[in-house]
């Protein structure tokens, strides 16, 4: 009994706060594409409705991919797959921040770079929370994972408290190494 306590202490102290690292940088990820608006729209010539479409196209590539994400997580292990979650995301994320490059390189417009960049960007990360929960399910024994999982989920909140400030200084970087405020937004 001993040695399972010192063990699940051990998995939490190590495991736990790398996770909640992780889904607060993809909830302030989510978030963040609401603190560019102002500045991407007037900057890539966006109306709101092709914003708000492009923000919301996120979430139906997300959904679509959710289940497939978590059968490869299966395939080809937890550690692996968030691992290729997180870098994959991490590229596509700041890719965002070149969209005007984008644009001018294959000639498409803003817009549909802007979308293009959103549905890759859900499909990138769909599976990410199903699968974390799903390796806390590997790691945890039912009458610990609840806590867990609510550790887990703190992030959100988190992200939100500490990361509007961020996002906030940030946006005021305008034009520091000729890029706009809400291009550093996508890049840290």
């Amino acid at each position: 009994m001993e040695l399972e306590s010192r063990t699940l202490a051990r998995v939490t102290k190590r495991l736990v706060p790398f996770l909640i690292l992780c889904y607060f940088i993809a909830y302030l990820h989510r978030v963040n594409v609401g603190f560019a608006a102002l500045q991407m729209n007037k900057d890539l010539g966006l109306s709101s409705s092709a914003f708000g479409f492009g923000a919301g196209i996120f979430f139906i590539a997300y959904f679509f991919f959710e289940v497939p994400s978590n059968l490869l997580l299966e395939k080809f292990g937890a550690r692996r797959w968030i691992a290729r979650i997180m870098f994959t995301w991490g590229i596509l994320a700041g890719a965002m921040a070149f969209i005007p490059g984008i644009s001018r390189l294959t000639g498409l417009s803003a817009a549909h770079v802007f979308y293009t960049l959103r549905v890759l960007l859900g499909i990138a990360e769909a599976g990410f929370f199903p699968g974390i929960i799903f390796l806390l399910t590997l790691w945890f024994a039912t009458a610990n994972r609840a806590r867990v999982v609510g550790y887990f989920i703190v992030a959100i909140p988190l992200s939100t408290v500490i990361g509007a400030p961020i996002s906030d200084a940030l946006l005021n970087l305008d034009k520091l190494a000729n890029l706009a405020g809400w291009q550093w937004v996508y890049l840290i």
